[in-house]
């Protein structure tokens, strides 16, 4: 399974090495989380920079797209240039978003006029670009996902996670992360909150 997370300059690094960190935590089954990114190397909004894993075109290729978050998002989306490189496949691949990242799939065309959700700051353009924003942390439609919150990315990495291999693997890769003393807490809040938007046919599959 390759996973193609979006990273853009200015990018918020909880949105990106969160989620890279527990989808790598399949490693053992052949998972590979990708910081992929336009340029070879980005800056995130509290100034470390970091070197690509993959190129911006590596994502029509992936398996799985995670699109993260970024003080400079709304510069993104309105760069047609840079959004005409991003070829994404929601019949194919499993799709999700993060807080302003919920901006680029709008622009991508991808959310149309199903509810999403995001963060308080970016809401409103979100609206704007003529998206229905719920008070949620998750909510998918099919193979696309939206997340709202800097740490609602652990959602999105159980959603995939459940999606593409188990919910017992999910629950797994949960139980590594979460804080000693609470990891049942953690794993039933992620479990409740993605289980409503996994298909009985993957849970039967898995």
């Amino acid at each position: 399974m390759q996973i193609a997370v979006l990273t853009f300059d200015g990018f918020n690094e909880l949105d990106s090495f969160v989620a890279a960190a527990i989808l790598n935590r399949m490693k053992t089954k052949g998972w590979a989380a990708h910081i992929t990114s336009p340029t070879e190397h980005v800056t995130s909004m509290n100034g470390v920079t970091v070197r690509r894993q993959q190129p911006l075109e590596f994502a029509a290729e992936a398996d799985v797209v995670l699109i993260g978050s970024g003080v400079k998002t709304r510069n993104i989306a309105s760069d047609a240039d840079l959004l005409s490189r991003i070829k994404l496949d929601p019949s194919r691949q499993l799709i999700g978003a993060q807080c302003s990242g919920t901006l680029l799939l709008a622009k991508l065309g991808l959310i149309g006029d199903l509810p999403a959700c995001t963060d308080l700051t970016t809401k409103p353009w979100v609206i704007e670009a003529g998206v229905k924003i719920i008070d949620a942390p998750f909510i998918a439609h099919g193979n696309v996902a939206t997340a709202g919150g800097c740490l609602a990315s652990q959602y999105l990495a159980t959603w995939v996670i459940a999606r593409r291999a188990s919910m017992r693997d999910a629950e797994e890769a949960m139980h590594y992360i979460a804080p000693v003393g609470e990891k049942a807490l953690y794993i039933e809040q992620a479990m409740a909150a993605v289980a409503p938007f996994v298909p009985r046919e993957d849970v039967v599959a898995a």
